[in-house]
């Protein structure tokens, strides 16, 4: 599905990762924990072309991504929510979502069956999204993504600033997914807040990945959390 070979990344001189490898499986829920600084968002960011790998390979189904410009990248399955949701906050709700539709020129069966995951957004359509809470914002976030019809979803830090039971839904959402088939790269904190949704669990540190493990294995030693994730 998804395969990371030794990318190299840079901000200007500053390199971040090194010789970064990862892989995911479809409808595998993938949790990527690290400190701050480890290199999780940027990881997402060489995947979507926001950062360009100067060395190794990034490739979704046999296709290289490493050579596409950022906004072809969704329009072979990608997508994604950013920390921080990004979203246009003077569109209405169903403007957002019209964005989404539009990268791959997917149809109302698409838009229906998200609003079926995120029946509440339905019942707001025509609200502006600057408007709503943080937590409706990050579902209409994630929604925005779905309309993509993707087949790889990259959630930066989804759960920040939000209440558990928002939590709760956004979670339920990535499984609900995952019976769909899609493959879902997870970058949080919380780290018991999304280990109940994960098949495997990967670390991060110093821009590399050093271990990946099942949440079972996590739970058995959870030095592990202290050592990459502990302040």
């Amino acid at each position: 599905m998804l395969e990371i070979r030794e990318i190299d990344c840079y901000y200007g001189e500053a390199q971040v990762l090194r010789s970064f490898s990862l892989t995911a499986e479809r409808g595998e829920i993938l949790c990527l924990l690290g400190r701050n600084g480890a290199g999780k968002t940027t990881a997402l960011k060489a995947i979507m072309g926001l950062v360009k790998a100067r060395r190794g390979s990034i490739a979704l189904d046999g296709t290289e991504l490493t050579a596409l410009p950022p906004h072809e990248v969704p329009r072979h399955g990608v997508g994604y929510v950013p920390q921080g949701r990004r979203l246009f906050s003077d569109l209405t709700v169903r403007e957002n979502l019209k964005v989404g539709l539009m990268a791959r020129n997917a149809g109302p069966a698409v838009l229906e069956h998200v609003l079926g995951l995120f029946p509440l957004l339905k019942e707001r359509l025509d609200q502006r999204a600057g408007t709503m809470s943080g937590g409706e914002q990050q579902m209409l976030a994630m929604a925005r993504a779905l309309c993509l019809d993707p087949k790889l979803l990259l959630l930066d830090e989804p759960t920040e600033g939000l209440m558990p039971s928002m939590i709760a839904r956004i979670r339920q959402s990535v499984l609900d997914l995952k019976s769909h088939g899609v493959t879902t790269i997870l970058v949080e904190q919380r780290v018991d807040a999304v280990l109940p949704v994960a098949d495997r669990v990967a670390f991060a540190e110093n821009g590399r990945i050093t271990g990946v493990v099942t949440p079972a294995e996590l739970a058995a030693d959870r030095h592990m959390i202290d050592r990459y994730v502990g302040i």
